[in-house]
């Protein structure tokens, strides 16, 4: 059998609507053969019915999380002040959504996901290349996600059944409760993931608001504890704003900004179902800089308390949470904690690598079978270790992931404004033989911008608790701008291949 060929189908007819929004035309058959299946194609526009609310509580859901608070208060644990840590990370968050509009445009336009939209800059088969490294760094973060909800299980057990749950023999390190826990919080998302989308964005919708309680909650307590506002305020930087804070700025930048960009890629997952452009783009500018912007300045405060009451500061909020005396009071944050985390990993880090799994065979794996995959390998990763220490989860997973992540946002950016100006063929992204099979189904020059970003993107960086050493020390300058490196690498050499190809070639 062979793929190389163009279908016998005739191809479907796409209409425009008045408000700019693409679909296959009513009459036409719908796209089919081996690169096609029901969660891959098209929204119909009837069922792109998300609204400006939806994608604000959607952002309000993912920014609000255990990792979320970690990122901030990470910055604490290495130093930095609060004014510091909040301008950093509000500094990324409005950095990071411009790549997050220009990649969700797609989505409420044509109704597709991520990894058919990357099938017009790499090929209807190159398409599973980013969308394998994607759905990898997803499978990263459900496992990292999925072991701080089983923290918040295993405190929580502990405090209602005693000392018999929390002083348990140990495996491997921790006690069997844990591992318990860990994995009853693991089937709990798989049973919400085999809901269906529309399940997600009901529970994202009621539990946003909640999340930001509970921070509220444990800010009140915090200040409570140190005796007001202001020694949560007066916490001193251990590095000033001189060289010390610049050297740690830049790394940090480009690990805040990586934070996020793994949705910057897959954002048309959910911009798919977006009812205009307005309620996408106003939802996300609404929702992404400034509630990680709030939720950052909560976590440090809370993390610059921590260290005026118990003389250190206490990055995690579990294990925060379990240093009250007050029942109710843990019950109610560690709740919370769960809510948080079962609201980003369900939405950022399954649904995703869902659909990037079901495009490497779309006749053979659905949605909801990618889905079970990213909850398997999510355990293979070993979580524990990639979230066992701020620098390490801060410079080197984040890092790493933004650097080759940014990559690949470069690639799509280039082909879909500059090349393309916003145009796409609905039945060519799922036809062998159209324009977006190029040779083979590979598009090898975005293969090839997409190596030469990425080595030069995280070549130099420290790979350090992974591997000892930097891969290439030659390139060490260029770690700290990972993310940046990356993206601009792969955003020139992309198009100087692509116009070298020619024109006429790229544009629909």
């Amino acid at each position: 059998m062979t793929d190389t060929a163009p279908t016998a189908i005739p191809p479907s007819t796409q209409v425009t609507l008045a408000d700019g929004r693409v679909e296959i035309a009513p009459d036409a058959p719908a796209p089919g053969g081996a690169y096609a299946n029901e969660d891959l194609l098209p929204v119909p526009v009837e069922k792109r019915t998300w609204t400006t609310y939806n994608f604000s509580a959607l952002w309000v859901g993912m920014a609000h999380n255990t990792a979320s608070w970690t990122l901030a208060s990470g910055l604490i644990a290495v130093g930095m002040d609060w004014k510091q840590a909040v301008l950093t990370i509000a500094l990324a968050n409005v950095i990071v959504l411009v790549p997050m509009l220009l990649t969700g445009h797609a989505g409420p336009k044509y109704g597709i996901p991520f990894p058919v939209f990357a099938r017009a800059s790499f090929g209807i088969r190159g398409a599973n290349l980013p969308a394998v490294v994607r759905a990898l760094v997803a499978c990263g973060w459900f496992g990292i996600q999925t072991w701080i909800g089983g923290e918040a299980i295993y405190f929580l057990a502990g405090k209602l059944i005693g000392n018999g749950w929390s002083d348990a023999g140990q495996i491997g390190g921790y006690p069997w409760t844990m591992w318990l826990s860990f994995a009853i919080f693991w089937v709990l998302q798989v049973a919400i993931i085999y809901r269906g989308m529309e399940t997600i964005r009901r529970f994202e919708n009621w539990a946003a608001p909640f999340v930001i309680v509970g921070a509220l909650v444990m800010l009140i307590w915090m200040s409570n504890k140190a005796g007001g506002f202001g020694p949560l305020l007066d916490q001193p930087s251990k590095l000033g704003w001189g060289g010390d804070f610049w050297k740690l700025f830049w790394p940090s930048l480009m690990g805040m900004i990586g934070f996020w960009s793994t949705l910057s890629l897959n954002i048309p997952d959910f911009t798919r179902y977006g009812k205009s452009q307005k309620a996408q783009m106003w939802g996300q500018a609404l929702g992404l800089p400034t509630t990680m912007t709030l939720f950052a300045f909560l976590s440090v405060m809370v993390t610059s308390g921590s260290q005026a009451v118990y003389g250190e500061p206490i990055w995690n909020p579990v294990e925060l949470a379990a240093k009250t005396d007050n029942v109710v009071g843990l019950l109610f944050a560690l709740v919370t904690v769960l809510v948080a985390t079962l609201s980003v990993n369900v939405a950022a880090n399954l649904v995703s690598p869902a659909f990037d799994f079901s495009n490497i065979a779309p006749r053979k794996i659905t949605f909801r079978a990618g889905a079970l995959a990213t909850c398997v390998i999510g355990v293979l990763i070993f979580p524990w270790k990639l979230y066992s220490d701020p620098q390490g989860y801060i410079f080197t997973w984040l890092g790493l992931v933004g650097g080759l992540l940014g990559t690949v946002a470069g690639i799509l950016i280039a082909d879909y404004w500059i090349l393309r100006r916003a145009k796409l063929d609905l039945v060519d992204l799922y036809r062998p033989g159209g324009q977006y099979w190029y040779e083979g189904g590979w598009n090898w020059r975005a293969v090839v911008a997409f190596v030469v970003g990425g080595v030069l993107a995280i070549g130099g960086a420290s790979f350090d608790p992974l591997i000892d050493g930097r891969p290439i020390p030659a390139l060490s300058s260029l770690a700290d701008y990972g993310w940046a490196v990356g993206l601009g690498t792969s955003m020139v050499l992309y198009l100087a291949l692509m116009l070298l190809r020619g024109r006429d070639k790229t544009t629909v």
